[in-house]
């Protein structure tokens, strides 16, 4: 995908400055719309996306268990899941990570229990014989499963997202913002790092306290640094009220678009953020201009407070 850079705007006139802010970013959304377009007909986009539809969400107990017994993991699957669809093999001495998984088989109607155990109870269906009923969810069992990391063979498909530019003063006045935008934040050192292969991430300090902090690896490359601090700062400022894991996972995009509206504004190139873009392709259209209008407040916030810090 071509890169996409740019020179800083800059909004002197206080009169006619929000105006000129909301109409920006709507012309960087839809240039947004088109890199997307553009990383939609790539082959490269393409494998990624195929390679990502095969690592299903898991609900919150089999994440705690995967995070319990492999804090690292990243991208888990079974043993013959690996060999068969992504040509890769669990090493030799390799230990498997537990978790539930559903058994999906024919159901009563009446008791929900399988035909075997429909057998052994007191339920008196019987206006259906078992080989006509319809599947369903009757239980789970332990089941292992491995990370990416145990494995190998085939490599996955890699997009390139980071971050190129100057970004001067950028991540200090970042910092400087977090007050104002209500959030504690800290930049790790790479050897005390201990979120895996993430560069960010947005927590809260406590369960009483519900202010969102948000910690980053440091790395050289200060205009990547500066993009992943925009990214968590937006997932602090849109998500923290959200729990259904379907939606946090679409408002992940909302938080790289706003990284890529921000970077852009100060001269930064982010245009490898456009490829999340396509985990909206299922949403409708009064959804997707809600997502919208939330990116284009949320971008203008950061860009106002940030900006203020440098003048």
């Amino acid at each position: 995908m071509a890169t996409n850079t740019t020179t800083a705007v800059s909004f002197d006139e206080y009169d006619t400055r929000r105006d000129e802010m909301h109409s920006t970013i709507e012309h960087w959304i839809d240039d947004l719309t088109a890199l997307t377009d553009e990383a939609r007909a790539s082959q490269q986009f393409q494998e990624w996306l195929d390679v990502q539809s095969k690592f299903h969400d898991y609900s919150h107990r089999n994440t705690l268990l995967i995070t319990l017994q492999c804090p690292n993991a990243t991208k888990v699957a079974g043993y013959n899941t690996w060999r068969t669809e992504f040509d890769r093999h669990v090493k030799e001495g390799e230990n498997g990570i537990w978790i539930w998984a559903p058994i999906i088989t024919k159901q009563c109607p009446d008791c929900e229990n399988s035909p075997k155990y429909h057998e052994q109870s007191d339920c008196e269906y019987d206006e259906l014989p078992p080989e006509a009923w319809s599947k369903g969810l009757v239980g789970f069992k332990p089941t292992a499963v491995f990370d990416v990391s145990q494995t190998e063979g085939e490599p996955l498909p890699e997009l390139e997202t980071e971050a190129t530019g100057n970004a001067e003063n950028l991540v200090p006045n970042l910092q400087k913002a977090a007050d104002e935008l209500g959030v504690t934040v800290r930049i790790v050192d790479a050897d005390d790092w201990e979120h895996g292969k993430a560069k960010g991430v947005c927590k809260q300090r406590s369960l009483y306290d519900l202010q969102p902090i948000v910690e980053v690896k440091d790395r050289v490359n200060q205009a990547d640094l500066a993009v992943t601090l925009i990214h968590e700062y937006a997932h602090a400022l849109l998500h923290f009220d959200v729990d259904d894991a379907c939606e946090r996972a679409k408002r992940e995009v909302e938080a790289e678009a706003v990284a890529y509206i921000v970077g852009r504004y100060f001269d930064l190139d982010t245009s490898g953020s456009a490829f999340y873009l396509a985990a909206w392709q299922d949403d409708d259209s009064d959804v997707i201009q809600d997502r919208l209008g939330r990116i284009r407040t949320t971008a203008a916030k950061i860009i106002e407070v940030v900006k203020q810090r440098r003048e």
